[in-house]
């Protein structure tokens, strides 16, 4: 994202989590890669300044970070927020989100670990805790596996598994998400409602990010729906898209939002997990509202997950 993608788009510009642009989709395909730089380290820096805040003062106004959302009640006990340190910044951290799966695995989208220009050193990984930089659990891992074919230019094979350095013990707080089924292999869960958990902030209009996770529920749509935003180059059978409008209004996931986790509730009421969040359309300013939002499709990646689950 630059400087253009950060309030001064011109024409047709697509925003994608991980700082790409796309400008004249439709003619041509123009990549810049620097999502650290112009969303996760002012992010990571934003959610650490309110936390701090917070602890001086329990008046502070919380907002949430994904548009349309509401604050988590509780942890989500699958979702794993990361603190990012980048290769030559030892002064700045970025941030993304993720999804544990067993006692010592997470998915994330690949871009947390190198967009493109920026490559991370390590990850510290954060499980049962509304906030990033206070409470929860927390394990320090540099061991990564990128999907083979993740191409950072055109947003192909957005998947990583981050290894954790010792098991997790499973409570109320901390427990793995359900991964599709065999059954479930063949659903592209067209017009199920979704719940999106991340750290991104809830509009362009808000000048800094907010510390408290937040969710939001959404619809999921059709390819050709999405890619009627967006193009074929990047809405592709491993994406699936969720709807920017709402019930009650525009929702929708935001920067900051990466790597989080999109997931449905099978029957009896278990999260299972279909998506890692990956771009978001924007013509004006960042993250605005009422455009679909996409995620590299779990179904289409689950030979590659569990080659590294265990």
């Amino acid at each position: 994202m630059t400087t253009l993608a950060l309030g001064e788009a011109r024409g047709s510009t697509i925003i994608i989590f991980f700082g790409f642009f796309l400008v004249d989709v439709f003619v041509f395909l123009e990549v810049e890669a620097n999502y650290h730089d112009a969303v996760g380290i002012p992010a990571a820096k934003k959610i650490k300044d309110l936390e701090e805040a917070m602890q001086a003062d329990g008046t502070i106004n919380i907002e949430n970070r994904i548009i349309g959302g509401e604050r988590a009640p509780h942890p989500y006990p699958f979702f794993a927020g990361l603190i990012i340190s980048l290769i030559g910044k030892p002064l700045n951290y970025s941030a993304c989100g993720s999804s544990l799966l067993s006692s010592n695995r997470v998915v994330t989208a690949a871009h947390c670990y190198f967009d493109g220009a920026d490559r991370a050193s390590k990850f510290e990984v954060v499980l049962g805790s509304n906030l990033l930089y206070q409470g929860g659990e927390r394990h320090i891992t540099r061991h990564v596996q990128v999907h083979p074919y993740y191409d950072p230019k055109f947003l192909t094979n957005d998947v990583a598994i981050l290894y954790l350095p010792q098991n997790v013990r499973f409570t109320n707080l901390v427990h793995p998400i359900r991964l599709p089924t065999n059954y479930e292999q063949t659903n592209t869960f067209v017009g199920y409602m979704a719940v999106a958990v991340g750290f991104g902030k809830t509009s362009s209009k808000q000048p800094s990010a907010a510390s408290v996770l937040s969710h939001v529920e959404l619809q999921v749509i059709d390819n050709a729906q999405c890619a009627a935003s967006y193009n074929i180059y990047l809405v592709t059978p491993n994406t699936i898209c969720t709807s920017g409008i709402g019930i009650a209004g525009s929702v929708g996931v935001c920067s900051g939002d990466s790597g989080g986790p999109l997931f449905v509730l099978d029957s009896n009421r278990d999260p299972v997990l279909i998506g890692i969040t990956s771009f978001v359309r924007n013509e004006t300013a960042p993250c605005v509202s009422g455009s679909p939002s996409g995620y590299s499709r779990v179904t289409s990646f689950m030979n590659f997950i569990k080659q590294h689950l265990y």
